[in-house]
Formats: structure tokens, C-alpha cells, sequence
């Protein structure tokens, strides 16, 4: 966006989101979308909606702490789906064990942080879920090239809370 434009944003609104995807930098096959939801209850809800769907069979789902990879998983896991994580605070071995049942077909959902979006090579993840919004642009392009892998297509969804007051009725409009 160019910097004149930039200036008039901030000067009439208050900590405003900018959402923005690079279509050409990221995969044709992925099909990419923004899910606005008003608060983090909603967001649960509308993820578990989504999980239930039968295209839905291998997910790989991205927080952006430990803390709160480990909370999803455990909310997840007592409504019954098959889910597992990995992040930072587990040991090799537990982060390898997880992976391999990911990649067997074993759980349905792998929740993790950032540790899981380089260098990983899993076979068949119909949908990345960004549930926490990536910090940065790069992080965002190697979240979801983990979907739509050796000529396949994938979905990218990313999660954006707009809360309740007058600026989410604006993004929601």
C-alpha cells in the first residue's frame, strides 16, 4: 500500500487489521480464505464446524504459542476428534512420534506452532488452518505450503478475531 495512503488509514481509524494475500508467491493449487470471527468462543465453534466437514481429513492446524497449542489440542481432543501436537516444549522423540502418526493417518489434526512449518514433508494435509494469524508475510507463505503439495490441491484458511464494536461491524460489512 503506498505510504500517503498508509497515513490517511491511520489518521481515521484506531489499531486497524490489515489483511493481505500474495497470490502470485504462494501456490495456484491452495485455495486461500479468511474466516471473520467476533470473538475466541466463535472462533472454537466455526474451527469445529469445519473439522466435522468430511473434506476436512488431514489438518494441520497453526497456533502462535505453546500455550495455546496445547490448549486447542486438549479442547479439541474432549469433543472427540483425533489430535495431536507439536511445539517446543516437547522432546524430539514426542515431536517425532506425534508427526509419525500424523503422517500414517492416525490423527485426523495436528496442532502446532511455527517448529512445524519448515522443512516438514507430509503427504496428503487437505487443510492448513492458521486458528492464531502468522506474525509475518513469510510466516504465512510457509504455513501454507505444508497443503496443495506435489500437484494437489489444498485449503489455507486464517482466522481473524474483529471483536464486537463498531470497527468489526466496518470489517464485517
Amino acid at each position: 500500500m503506498p505510504q500517503n495512503v498508509t497515513g490517511i488509514i491511520q489518521s481515521f481509524t484506531k489499531d486497524p487489521i490489515t489483511v493481505s494475500v500474495k497470490v502470485k508467491e504462494t501456490a495456484q493449487h491452495i485455495n486461500q480464505d479468511v474466516i471473520r470471527v467476533r470473538n475466541k468462543e466463535e472462533k472454537l465453534q466455526v474451527l469445529c464446524r469445519l473439522l466435522k466437514n468430511e473434506e476436512s481429513s488431514k489438518v494441520l492446524i497453526f497456533g502462535r504459542t505453546k500455550w495455546n497449542v496445547e490448549k486447542l489440542t486438549r479442547s479439541l481432543a474432549s469433543i472427540g476428534f483425533s489430535v495431536g501436537s507439536i511445539h517446543g516444549n516437547k522432546s524430539q522423540g514426542q515431536r517425532m512420534r506425534v508427526l509419525a502418526q500424523f503422517k500414517e493417518n492416525k490423527l485426523q489434526i495436528l496442532v502446532a506452532t511455527n517448529v512445524a512449518s519448515r522443512g516438514l514433508d507430509i503427504p496428503d494435509v487437505s487443510h492448513v488452518i492458521n486458528f492464531d494469524e502468522p506474525e509475518s508475510y513469510d510466516d504465512y507463505v510457509h504455513r501454507i505450503g505444508r497443503t496443495g503439495r506435489a500437484d494437489k490441491s489444498g485449503v489455507a484458511l486464517t482466522f481473524v478475531v474483529t471483536g464486537d464494536g463498531p470497527r468489526a461491524a466496518y470489517l464485517n460489512g
